[in-house]
């Protein structure tokens, strides 16, 4: 279960409770998914009836951002939205065990040619996603790609070491590789040099760091600053941006439609990529909203804050 991806290295007594951990989670991911599904309801009553975990940011969330909707009908989409939490948890201790084979039986791609054609090209591709359906499982495209291209998703280090590793060791199983966002431009830099393609997945729906603010809009009813490195990395290498559209037709199951969003994205305007992508996603959760990871604090930072921490004469931000 070596993981060279990792930044971390581990002591004895860590990697003996990384064992214990992975060795307890595998043997439940080998549970068949009606069984787990048994247990998701049972985490279902605990976070949401017992717990009741994040429900004020999760009710917050769903009341500014479906301010047409009635009370009944924001509590009806937040019970749906935590039924599927508690789903994505034991999906994603899944991916410990199942088989590429049967991911492939339950989560089916359309327009795969949309990075096929890229890569005949020596094109690389962005693949832009939000935290919408199981995001864990988008790392099965990998399969469909061969070693010649890099495939690849960014990912934040966890400060627990024990865990990072585990999470490392279950997102790369698929075949993708995981990369810290303070490596991507090096991996992306090397991949170009090397004329090897690169299909690169970003979920892009966090919230940046004041330093990292450079565009807002308006999303689910909410002025929201964006996160632009992905689209300035893509105009950069005149990689083809992608969208990827995630429905669950029923449990454990997934269809994952990509749109393309441009081709040659070098001469794009600025923000254009961006801007689009958080329509599409907006879309997506205005679809089905009970998919979306409505516990996230998506709107803690305010553009009077940002106002506030802008320096009038130089017109830098003074970083607090």
């Amino acid at each position: 279960m070596a993981n060279k991806t990792s930044v971390y290295t581990l002591n004895i007594g860590e990697k003996i409770l990384l064992g214990i951990i992975y060795g307890l989670t595998y043997l439940l991911s080998l549970l068949p998914f009606c069984i787990l599904y048994i247990i998701a309801d049972g985490i279902y009553l605990l976070i949401y009836k017992v717990v009741g975990y994040r429900k004020k940011i999760v009710r917050k969330n769903l009341t500014e951002s479906f301010p047409d909707k009635s009370q009944k009908e924001i509590i009806d989409i937040e019970k749906k939205f935590y039924h599927f939490l508690a789903d994505y948890v034991v999906e994603t201790i899944k991916l410990l065990s199942i088989s590429k084979k049967e991911m492939k039986r339950r989560v089916t791609y359309t327009n795969l040619h949309y990075i096929s054609e890229a890569e005949a090209k020596g094109q690389s591709s962005t693949v832009l996603l939000g935290h919408y359906c199981n995001w864990e499982w988008v790392t099965s495209i990998g399969i469909y790609f061969g070693k010649d291209t890099f495939r690849g998703q960014i990912y934040h280090i966890l400060e627990n070491k024990v865990m990072d590793k585990f999470f490392l060791h279950l997102r790369e199983r698929m075949g993708t590789k995981c990369v810290p966002m303070s490596e991507i431009l090096r991996r992306r830099v090397e991949c170009h040099q090397n004329k090897r393609p690169m299909v690169m997945g970003y979920i892009a729906d966090q919230v940046p760091f004041w330093n990292n603010i450079h565009y807002w809009t308006n999303f689910l009813n909410h002025d929201t600053p964006v996160l632009t490195g992905a689209e300035t990395i893509t105009k950069r290498f005149n990689d083809r941006a992608i969208y990827l559209d995630i429905s669950r037709p029923r449990r454990g199951y997934y269809n994952i439609e990509l749109q393309l969003i441009a081709d040659e994205t070098k001469n794009i305007p600025d923000w254009e990529i961006t801007e689009a992508f958080t329509r599409a996603l907006e879309k997506s959760i205005q679809r089905a909203p009970q998919y979306w990871l409505w516990t996230h604090n998506r709107w803690k930072r305010t553009r009077e804050q940002y106002n506030k921490m802008i320096d009038k004469t130089t017109g830098k931000l003074i970083m607090r």
